[in-house]
């Protein structure tokens, strides 16, 4: 048992073991297994032991971390883990999220050192998107967060003035949301927590590319227009989650201009590739949005949570949100004792956390430079993955965009349908478990395939063939049991 305050020695032993316990974990990676699930017996510890009554020491809570924690991880610190859109962390925002846990300050506003990072932050992203110094934004837990704040300020914002008095019932139409049919089931969520309902969300459909056809989602809009409704906000996606298409945003962007539709875009994987040669041309007309949705937490390899949301107009955002009369609103002054407007006028949390070190430290280390070699380098990665799974007959290339790679295992002899679906399923469970790799799965086209999505800047040309190999062997066994 042990109580505060601790010394300055005591802080330091922990710390120096805290400290082994993370080197070691992170330079292990690559010779422990990629995923092992929690032993059942483990599980069943977790689930039924009672509340502490007595404390323990550092030593002993360490060590059962050690034990029971830290050798089941989610898998995404490992060099072969390409599942979902999950990035393993940068070293130095390991450090910073613990520094700003050792600050611990609440970041709704005042004048301290951790608004004026979160500031700078914000400033450094609206540089990278060609987002007006004058806009606004926060950090947030992710894209889902992000997608609800920038839709909530769209909703009040071309409903009405009197939306946060009168709520929906004050309307005289139907708000409308329009999204993508490959766009995140985010914008659904916030459809539904913003009152406007599931009813009044239009999914659009995907053109042969997997992005929102433009003429569809203008067909729906007049439609909408006619029947008397309001089209609120238009969600395109730079970078979907299923297959890494980026949507056809300077035509989006027109279409909501030409009929006063507020466009969200959904930057959250796909945006920091505006930094490669390869995609700046189609990603800088993220500077059209009215909204921008990203996660450092994806493919800038900051540790979770980190989500970012940015808003062209900060006047709709603090109007929004906040509880402060108009008329006693002040811009206040960095050397004043209120410091700059409170983050907490403009969003949904009062207090908040120190997010924007691990952020700002990570910015700094890798600077715009490191980044967009990281990026290109996982993206001549997926383009490696991409020409192995057409060049072997027994493979199959379905889709492929940014750095997310879908294919399949198509062996001679099987035609298609569910037989191929089964195997595919069954050889996709039998690389999670089998810890060697770790790839997702998607529909695509009524199809189950594989998915790779390779944000991880530890992987090597070698781990993707090494994956290629393991498919395709893992495949031809299945096969013959």
């Amino acid at each position: 048992m042990h109580s505060d305050p601790w010394t300055l020695e005591e802080i330091k032993q922990t710390g120096y073991r805290v400290v082994d316990l993370i080197a070691e974990h992170l330079t292990g990676l690559p010779d422990a297994p990629v995923f092992r699930p929690v032993p059942p017996e483990l599980v069943d510890d977790f689930l039924t032991a009672p509340l502490p009554q007595q404390g323990s020491t550092p030593e002993q809570i360490l060590s059962e971390f050690e034990q029971t924690v830290l050798p089941y991880p989610f898998g995404n610190g490992h060099p072969r883990f390409w599942g979902w859109v999950n990035s393993p962390p940068s070293v130095i925002g390991i450090f910073a999220e613990a520094l700003a846990a050792a600050m611990n300050p609440s970041c709704a506003g005042g004048n301290h050192a951790a608004i004026y990072v979160e500031r700078q932050v914000l400033d450094w992203f609206k540089q990278m998107l060609g987002f007006p110094s004058d806009s606004m934004g926060l950090l947030v837990s992710g894209g889902s967060m992000a997608t609800l704040t920038a839709l909530t300020v769209a909703r009040n914002t071309k409903a009405g003035p009197e939306m946060r008095s009168s709520g929906l019932r004050g309307l005289d139409h139907e708000p409308v949301i329009y999204m993508g049919e490959e766009g995140h089931g985010c914008v659904r969520k916030a459809t539904e927590l913003l009152g406007i309902g599931s009813n009044n969300l239009r999914v659009i459909a995907s053109d042969d590319r997997h992005t929102m056809s433009v003429s569809d989602l203008e067909r729906a809009i007049i439609a909408d227009i006619e029947a008397g409704h309001t089209p609120i906000a238009v969600v395109a996606t730079a970078g979907t989650v299923n297959t890494g298409a980026i949507d056809p945003l300077k035509e989006i962007a027109e279409v909501c201009q030409e009929h006063n539709v507020w466009l969200h875009i959904d930057g959250a994987y796909g945006a920091p590739a505006l930094l490669t040669d390869r995609y700046r041309s189609q990603l800088e007309h993220l500077a059209l949005a009215d909204s921008i949705a990203i996660d450092p937490h994806k493919w800038l390899y900051v540790p979770v949570e980190a989500g970012l949301v940015l808003i062209r107009h900060e006047q709709a955002m603090r109007d929004t949100f906040s509880l402060v009369p108009p008329y006693l609103r002040t811009d206040g002054s960095p050397t004043g004792v209120g410091g700059l407007p409170w983050f907490s006028e403009y969003g949904f949390q009062q207090t908040r956390g120190f997010r924007a070190l691990k952020v700002w430290m990570t910015l700094k280390y890798y600077g715009v430079d490191g980044y967009r070699r990281e990026i290109e380098a996982d993206l001549a990665l997926a383009e490696h993955l991409k020409k192995l799974a057409s060049s072997h007959p027994d493979l199959d290339m379905v889709a492929s965009g940014l750095s997310i790679v879908c294919f399949r295992y198509v062996p001679p002899g099987i035609e298609g349908g569910d037989q191929l679906d089964a195997l595919n399923k069954a050889l996709l469970e039998e690389i999670q478990l089998g810890g060697e790799a770790f790839l997702s799965s998607t529909i695509i086209d009524g199809r189950f395939v594989l998915r790779a999505c390779i944000v991880n800047h530890r992987t090597t040309k070698q781990d993707i063939e090494f994956l290629v190999d393991l498919v395709r062997a893992t495949g031809a066994r299945l096969r013959t049991e």
